[in-house]
């Protein structure tokens, strides 16, 4: 079994690129509405869940370090769903909830899990 590279991971390591890329280097614009508004919200678990997986592992809470398992994954993304898009619009007033972004974090997450099983093969249960 190959170890998970948490901060070390690849699809970590290129979702946070890619988010640094289109927040600060690309012009607004050029952004169409798919750049300003969803690209990002696609690029949550990819970018923060090996990070949390991390810390998990850190506090005794994650016991192995395999690659991240689809349950993990769902937990992580209805956490962070109610949060962002329940919580959040109720405690700042400048905060709108949106399904579309619930979306986009699924999609995000989806598209990291299949790199995840391609990069550690049969790890992730």
């Amino acid at each position: 079994m190959r170890r998970f590279g948490y901060a070390r991971d690849r699809t970590c390591w290129i979702a946070c690129a890619l988010y640094a890329t289109n927040r600060w280097a690309v012009p607004a614009a050029l952004k169409n509405g798919f750049l300003r508004g969803h690209f990002n919200d696609c690029l949550l678990i990819p970018a923060a869940l090996p990070l949390m997986l991390l810390l998990e592992r850190w506090l005794g809470l994650r016991r192995d370090d395999a690659a991240p398992r689809w349950t993990e994954v769902l937990f992580h993304l209805v956490i962070w769903s109610v949060a962002a898009e329940v919580v959040g619009p109720r405690l700042f007033a400048h905060a709108q909830g949106d399904g579309v972004d619930v979306a986009a974090y699924a999609a995000g997450a989806a598209v990291a899990m299949l790199a995840w099983r391609r990069a550690y093969a049969g790890d992730a249960a």
